[in-house]
């Protein structure tokens, strides 16, 4: 192995390994303190409730688990959005969990917890799979109310979502296994089946200090709203478990006994290992964003050995299109090349730009991969559009508007791999978070923004230092440096991936060997979601 190849592993293996320990403080919700609370009071924690609830040795696919990360300072913070989400097998069966962690704030909701409940939800009804909810929640953080409770993807959503559900058919199950209140109470309520943990748990509009001050009754919150008064007296839930364990038993044998559904039908065969070890894509991704790399030698370590059949292999070089196989399952791949090529002409492209020719060949192939019901993968490290005279009288603005029209408008499912740069239309072209992708997740090495941060940096100056001069003002050279470094750096952390991913623009940065695990279970849980609309681009056609 060469210098350059081991720098790379030690710079993609760094930032893979400070995200993992992060994560590892995470994950520890509002500290060590209330986990053992909660133990304290016969409950298990949030985390513990969903390893027990899936199947024994598999993976739980975790959504937003960085959602927050370093918002909320002023209320202490906010790990993990307050609530785990994720995808995990219960019985065999592809399930979304969603689990209120009531060490974090005791389960309240922050804009945040709003935003991530919604995305499980979407994922739910997208997939048309069932949507577990393990409620344990004292409802909408109260001093940022206004930014969680009357828009229209605020917390009533939730609520219209579960409605909508109901009537589609999507399975739902809520079991109550602390705190339920006020509003938050009908998410329970409104799923298919719920139930409530005997004495740890209770349901209520209103608890019992604001019953006294409102109406002036004397009650406990058990008997106001326990497991006993809604299971044996208001008939407002199903099933009264005795912990958490059999709550959570309660769920898997009622999964268990869920008929099949329909399937979409998307192609799988048997899976082969990729031609390189998963493990080298951390030699071959350079630790220099600028620096080119052949995509060719990521996606082999990707795909099923021998499976990649390139569409138009000489045409459009700075994008690849190709069928291939992931896990078995039949993909089309978009890919951005990042090594400089030639085109028909002789004239040189510079990677990870997308050119005319490049746009138009993507065109034709996600239009492929629709007619033949093919799985989108998209693999970004993308600059952007080509810019100047050539290409704007060439078309570029048209024909990138052609990509556009084809991701937007394509119905088979789309997931996106972020690996190095985002930057521009060229995040919208390669089916960024706006174009909806089933999934979109991201490397430790993903940059996500408008433009690169040393070009956006001296844009920003130059604004800056204009609006000065008209004020008769001049800023020094040596000033000028620093104050360049500073909107750099400001601007650098803007577009990390750690920032993308506390924001949910992001579903989550994982470990790039674990590529085609995130993929494979993404198709699986788009297979449970028959494809019911017409491929049709309107008047931008191929």
């Amino acid at each position: 192995m060469d210098l350059s190849a081991e720098k790379n592993i030690d710079h993609n293996k760094m930032l893979l390994s400070d995200l993992q320990q992060l994560f590892t403080t995470i994950k520890q919700g509002g500290g060590k303190k209330r986990l053992e609370k909660i133990k304290a009071a016969g409950k298990m924690t949030a985390r513990e409730r969903v390893t027990a609830l899936i199947d024994p040795e598999t993976t739980f696919f975790e959504i937003g688990g960085f959602a927050g990360h370093n918002m909320y300072k002023e209320a202490g913070g906010c790990p993990a959005g307050g609530v785990i989400c994720g995808l995990g097998k219960i019985t065999g069966r592809l399930c979304v969990i969603v689990a209120n962690d009531a060490s974090v704030k005791a389960g309240a909701w922050f804009p945040i917890t709003g935003k991530k409940n919604l995305r499980a939800q979407e994922i739910a009804m997208e997939n048309r799979i069932p949507i577990v909810y393990l409620v344990d929640s004292a409802g909408v953080y109260l001093p940022m109310q206004d930014e969680i409770f009357p828009d229209k993807e605020h917390f009533g959503r939730i609520f219209r979502n579960n409605a909508q559900m109901s009537a589609e058919g999507i399975i739902q199950i809520s079991a109550i296994m602390g705190s339920c209140v006020a509003g938050g109470a009908y998410l329970p309520i409104m799923s298919d089946e719920a139930m409530i943990v005997d004495q740890t748990a209770s349901i209520f509009l209103a608890g019992s200090y604001l019953v006294k001050a409102a109406i002036g009754e004397n009650i406990d919150n058990q008997t106001l709203g326990g497991a006993t008064t809604h299971c044996e007296i208001s008939g407002v839930t199903d099933f009264k478990a005795k912990d958490d364990a059999d709550a959570l038993q309660r769920i898997r044998t009622l999964i268990g006994r869920t008929g099949k559904a329909p399937r979409a039908g998307f192609d799988r065969i048997e899976s082969l290992s990729p031609e390189d070890n998963e493990d080298q894509i951390f030699s071959k991704l350079p630790k220099e964003r600028t620096q080119p790399y052949n995509t060719y030698s990521i996606l082999d370590s990707i795909v099923d050995n021998g499976s990649l059949e390139e569409y138009k292999p000489d045409y459009g070089k700075t994008l690849i299109t190709a069928y291939a196989r992931i896990d078995g399952w039949s993909v089309g791949i978009v890919a951005n090349q990042r090594l400089v090529s030639k085109n028909a002409n002789g004239q040189m492209q510079f990677g990870g730009v997308i050119y005319s020719d490049s746009a138009d060949k993507a065109t034709r192939f996600i239009a492929n991969c629709n007619q033949r019901k093919i799985p989108l993968v998209f693999f970004q490290d993308v600059t952007g559009f080509m810019v100047g005279s050539q290409s704007e009288h060439g078309g570029i603005i048209k024909d990138g508007a052609k990509m556009v029209n084809a991701v937007a408008n394509s119905v088979v499912p789309k997931f996106t791999v972020i690996i190095g740069n985002s930057y521009g239309a060229g995040n919208y072209a390669m089916c960024g978070k706006a174009y909806d992708p089933r999934l979109i997740v991201a490397w430790p090495s993903a940059q996500i923004a408008v433009m690169g941060g040393t070009q956006a940096a001296k844009v920003l100056q130059q604004i800056e230092t204009a609006s000065l001069e008209k004020k008769g003002k001049k800023i020094r050279a040596d000033k000028k440096k620093k104050h360049l470094e500073k909107i750099e750096a400001h601007y650098h952390e803007q577009t990390q991936p750690l920032y993308a991913a506390a924001r949910l623009w992001v579903d989550a940065i994982i470990d790039p060997s674990q590529t085609r695990k995130w993929i494979s279970m993404g198709i699986e849980a788009a297979d449970h979601a028959p494809i019911q609309k017409k491929f049709n681009m309107g008047i931008l056609q191929v």
